[in-house]
């Protein structure tokens, strides 16, 4: 799998030998072209382009929508420029449909967090949103840049902090990934190290599923060992009527490479699918998408026949099934970020590497895979003026077919854009 860049300042997240918050720059490399669809009348505009300093740089982890075609995400740097100075901590934005930006809320980096680097933000009826950042809170924890929060940012842009990891043998710490939420205002959640359930593969710990309740009151769920029952989970959750959450992890399962799991309303774990590191995928950064028949579907970061990363799919028989492999070429390669569904089974999602932009790596693509497994590229990034290294969130999808997303890098300015993708 390859190392995985958060962003050009903060260095790098892998997972090697259990846990792995190891950071060390990566290359990429890669393969030859593919045998995949190249789509016709797609057109992809960039709605924003990130300028750096206190407009934010970096939006990593995608977007939401209102339904009025504004937007809303975090960067990874950005904001608050005298946080991390020159660089920033973060910041909440807001993009209208018409491309203009507002800054909602920048991270100090203190007391508030930093690093909103979890993916996607949560938005209630009332318009709050609701996020975590991966530092930050609690300054006693960790190396004494605090182990993230989890914060809920109202609509006058007040930031309240739910709850701040303390970190180490109890609650968690280090949360990559987004929350969700349930009828009742209860938020879900993970943390990829912390929660002390480690077997010596991964310490302090091999991260937590959490629940945050309304009165800021955070209960451990599960603890993972970074055994056969998976290990640091990166990615947000989902949940059914019945209470039932599902997810995936980068690491552990039965052959160490990253498993699919479900965690009952009792707070029983089982693995639904163990990765081998083979032709069937490996590390999978993504969240999952659930289909009307309870079917699954994901990406895997590696793995597959080129060790560019698969899409798959586990039925509700725990049955696993390639839908695709990426060659690393003009199919693209590295999927880490999730899958979007439409009404006719096809799913949507982007690779950060691969295409045929310039250089040995390229700038990634925006996809379709069919019923079949057949995939069409729809749109292939230069990491020029149309952005670059589409990362880790998931895509939107209207019903109007309109695709949008965010890209790590590239724009007019070089630190990422917002664009969507017309057909």
């Amino acid at each position: 799998m390859p190392n995985t860049k958060l962003h050009p300042n903060r260095g790098e997240f892998t997972w090697a030998t259990g846990v792995a918050l190891a950071f060390a720059a990566g290359l990429w490399i890669a393969a030859v072209s593919a045998p995949s669809a190249r789509a016709q009348s797609v057109k992809e505009s960039v709605v924003y382009s990130f300028t750096g300093g206190a407009n934010g740089a970096y939006p990593d982890w995608g977007v939401i929508t209102d339904g009025a075609g504004d937007v809303y995400g975090t960067t990874g740097e950005g904001g608050d420029t005298s946080c991390e100075a020159p660089y920033g901590c973060g910041e909440v934005f807001k993009v209208t449909k018409t491309g203009v930006e507002t800054v909602l809320y920048a991270f100090t980096g203190e007391a508030d967090g930093r690093y909103p680097d979890g993916t996607p933000l949560v938005r209630d009826a009332a318009g709050n949103f609701y996020g975590t950042t991966y530092e930050g809170g609690n300054f006693s924890c960790g190396v004494g840049d605090g182990c993230g929060v989890v914060f809920k940012l109202d609509p006058s842009g007040n930031e309240t902090v739910l709850y701040s990891f303390v970190g180490g043998n109890s609650d968690g710490q280090y949360p990559l990934a987004g929350l969700t939420r349930d009828p009742e205002g209860n938020l879900y959640g993970t943390t990829i190290a912390g929660g002390g359930g480690h077997s010596g593969s991964c310490s302090p710990g091999c991260g937590v599923i959490f629940k945050v309740d309304s009165t800021g009151k955070e209960t451990v769920l599960y603890a993972f060992t970074g055994g056969a029952d998976g290990g640091s989970p990166f990615a947000a959750l989902i949940h059914d009527k019945q209470g039932n959450l599902y997810g995936t992890t980068l690491g552990g399962g039965a052959s160490g490479d990253g498993a699919v799991f479900k965690l009952d309303s009792s707070g029983n774990e089982s693995v639904l699918y163990s990765f081998q590191g083979g032709s069937d995928g490996e590390s999978p950064f993504s969240p999952l998408v659930e289909d009307a028949q309870g079917n699954l579907y994901g990406t895997t970061s590696g793995g597959g026949p080129s060790s560019m990363g698969t899409v798959f799919k586990v039925d509700t028989s725990e049955h696993e099934t390639v839908l695709y492999s990426f060659t690393g070429g003009t199919d693209g390669g590295y999927p880490l970020g999730g899958l979007v569904l439409d009404g006719k089974g096809n799913v949507y999602g982007a690779t950060e590497h691969g295409g045929n932009a310039p250089g040995f790596s390229g700038a990634g693509v925006v996809f379709r895979v069919d019923t079949a497994g057949k995939e069409t590229v729809l749109y292939t990034f230069t990491g020029g003026a149309d952005g670059g290294n589409p990362a880790y969130g998931s895509l939107l999808l209207d019903p109007k077919g309109i695709l949008g997303g965010t890209t790590s890098v590239g724009g007019a300015a070089g630190y990422g854009t917002v664009f969507k993708i017309t057909r």
